[in-house]
């Protein structure tokens, strides 16, 4: 039996559906159903703030309804800078314009930290500085602190698709700082936040071998969640088991936490 999920893909992301049908490739157990709604630069400015509003999500979340889907994601990472009560609400409208359980990439982000016992990370973004401070501060009232970060300075979405496995790779051992195994800060993984960026699968795999750390990667936790919300069984992710396989145990986790 095949189980239909629908994702709401940024207008000019280029990545997040390519990633989709790698993880869900046609005539498997999963069928992704995407649609669009405009989104063009990222920033802090009113009038790129107001890309993320309810009402061109609910539509698109309507549209994915009449698909049949069994659960609908945004896939979309704004709710790191927007705050994730947004993000909350944001899900119960898609919810209800859907007639299915609904979440986003930034809540999935979350939940994958949660479920794997990560409290503390690195940060890779394409966004600017101010963005970037949003996003800590978002994670951080979540309880998951972000022990160092780099990102790119780039405010158009469409650009953020350019960033290469080379690029990823160095920023990610700049922001663990060392050699393979000892990441300072005490961070247990790397999370790559944006959907526009390539950070899952061989290139999770890459910047795992250059740093040791295992890699939350946003297409890949978005698709895992809006699974689980469909009530399927899991799509494997290899970069997700490995993160698991690092779980600490609980009380290792609280003294990392508290370091």
């Amino acid at each position: 039996m095949v189980t239909r999920v629908g994702v709401i893909v940024p207008s000019s992301n280029t990545v997040l559906e390519a990633e989709l049908a790698r993880l869900a490739p046609p005539d498997g157990p999963v069928a992704v159903h995407v649609t669009r709604v405009p989104v063009t630069a990222i920033s802090l400015a009113a009038t790129a703030l107001a890309q993320f509003g309810a009402a061109p999500m609910t539509a698109a979340a309507q549209l994915l309804g009449d698909a049949g889907v069994s659960a609908v994601a945004w896939g979309g990472t704004a709710g790191a800078w927007l705050g994730l009560d947004h993000d909350r609400a944001l899900a119960a409208g898609l919810e209800g314009a859907a007639g299915a359980p609904a979440t986003t990439s930034a809540l999935a982000l979350l939940s994958a930290c949660r479920d794997l016992g990560v409290e503390r990370v690195g940060l890779l973004t394409p966004y600017t500085a101010d963005v970037v401070e949003r996003i800590v501060a978002t994670f951080a009232a979540e309880g998951v602190s972000v022990a160092a970060e780099r990102h790119l300075g780039l405010t158009a979405n469409r650009s953020f698709a350019a960033t290469g496995p080379e690029e990823l790779t160095a920023m990610a051992r700049a922001c663990a700082g060392t050699a393979p195994g000892r990441a300072r800060g005490g961070m247990q993984a790397l999370m790559v936040l944006c959907t526009n960026v390539r950070g899952g699968g061989q290139v999770a795999a890459r910047l795992t071998a250059a740093t040791g750390l295992p890699v939350l990667d946003s297409c890949e936790v978005t698709l895992a969640a809006v699974v689980a919300a469909a009530g399927a069984s899991p799509v494997p992710l290899p970069s997700r088991s490995a993160a698991a396989a690092r779980r600490p145990p609980a009380a290792t986790r609280n003294a990392i936490g508290d370091s």
